[in-house]
């Protein structure tokens, strides 16, 4: 758990303490201090003298009586022991029944009918948020390579989650955390590789938690290339950005070109994972609907062909690639020149990961084109974003919103 590390570290003082407590001792027999009730002390030999100094740990001077003679110094270093080595043998004992009788200890000894997270990142919050909304009393185990001290406590004392360090490739934790009596395992961590690596053990050490292994994978590419495998059809596999993006299309913008008299026009500012998705969603469901799309982005050349290639899209719409910033006022200058964008309502998505470009870009393009419909993203809710959009007649989208809004429900019971 994550009273792992910190019982290291005590463990680490400790050996410290002992050491300097026994020389206290052992150099104060030395120094020719004697004890009331053993008057031959200060003549014996210095393995007699050692033995006595451990003693110290266990019956303190106890059987010893008092330090008597000798010098100062010497008095005042086994003082030091009498008092020092009793005191940290009993801390280390009280620790040692506390740590056997902290319920977690017991909980995943008996555990069942639970849910494994593997990862405490933002995804692993927003699950935690909607699990507890719709089933407050389900068992929660939170494994991660390692923890924020701040975000350890949250899930433990907010969402009553039991916090495990770990790696969930290793087979000593997987059997610890009782796999055969889980009732779902969801892995939400950075690393994809490892994901998949953790869900075929994960497999094979349970089968019977064939479909409800759900997996994040960050990587769009990876997840497409997997997708038709023996492996993933065992698996739930998302990710966050296709979620936001099907939430986004399916509740916004189907809604607004149905509005719309005309086909419409949609400028796609940022083509990262979300832009990416939100291309494949309109292609998918909503592509009779559109004119023309537009592609901005830094990288924009390399990502179109990477969508190409992996998503093999054919549609009856035009599209055009402009490479740049999308804060930069030449790209939008090619845009506007190809693009009438003071037309009809064209659809603007301002979705890169720069929260302040979007932002900024956003207002200076609905100054320009009052008429547009215009999208600003945020990762999570920005009060900001939302009080200046609003002024403005832009529309914030949170990703994390969207996510907890489009989560599968059966994912939760």
């Amino acid at each position: 758990m994550a009273l792992d590390q910190t019982r290291r570290r005590s463990l680490g003082w400790r050996w410290y303490a002992a050491a300097l407590l026994f020389l206290c001792g052992f150099i104060g027999l030395l120094s020719g201090t004697g004890v009331s009730e053993r008057p031959y002390v200060p003549d014996a030999t210095w393995l007699t003298k050692a033995y006595y100094a451990l003693g110290l740990f266990v019956v303190g001077g106890l059987d010893l009586g008092t330090p008597v003679g000798g010098p100062w110094w010497g008095r005042t270093l086994l003082w030091t022991g009498y008092f020092g080595a009793p005191l940290l043998t009993a801390s280390a004992v009280m620790e040692a029944i506390i740590q056997v009788l902290a319920p977690g200890r017991w909980q995943l000894r008996r555990i069942r009918d639970h849910v494994i997270v593997f990862g405490s990142g933002r995804l692993t919050l927003s699950y935690l948020r909607l699990l507890r909304k719709h089933s407050p009393k389900t068992r929660v185990v939170v494994v991660d390579s390692q923890f924020d001290s701040v975000r350890s406590q949250e899930l433990q004392f907010k969402y009553q989650a039991n916090v495990i360090v770990g790696d969930l490739t290793h087979e000593y934790l997987l059997r610890r955390l009782r796999l055969h009596r889980a009732r779902r395992v969801l892995l939400l961590g950075d690393n994809d590789f490892q994901a998949f690596e953790a869900a075929t053990r994960i497999l094979e050490l349970a089968p019977r938690l064939h479909g409800r292994v759900i997996l994040h994978s960050h990587n769009l590419r990876l997840m497409r290339s997997v997708q038709d495998s023996q492996l993933a059809s065992q698996l739930e596999i998302f990710n966050s950005y296709n979620l936001a993006a099907g939430g986004l299309v399916r509740t916004e913008l189907i809604q607004h070109f149905k509005q719309t008299a005309v086909r419409d026009v949609v400028v796609m500012a940022g083509f990262g994972r979300f832009g990416q998705s939100v291309l494949e969603e309109l292609h998918a469901v909503a592509a009779e609907e559109i004119e023309e799309v537009a592609v901005v982005d830094r990288d924009a050349d390399r990502r179109v062909l990477v969508v190409d290639e992996q998503q093999r899209i054919v549609s009856n719409y035009k599209r055009t690639v402009f490479q740049g910033d999308i804060s930069h006022p030449d790209v939008w200058r090619q845009l506007t020149s190809a693009i009438n964008l003071g037309k009809d309502q064209p659809t603007v998505v301002l979705g890169t990961g720069e929260e302040q470009n979007n932002l900024r870009t956003a207002l200076w393009v609905k100054q320009k084109y009052p008429n547009a419909l215009i999208f600003v993203r945020t990762n999570d809710v920005s009060e900001f974003a939302l009080a200046v959009g609003g002024e403005h007649g832009i529309k914030n989208i949170s990703i994390t919103q969207l996510v907890e809004d489009h989560l599968p429900r059966q994912w939760l019971t």
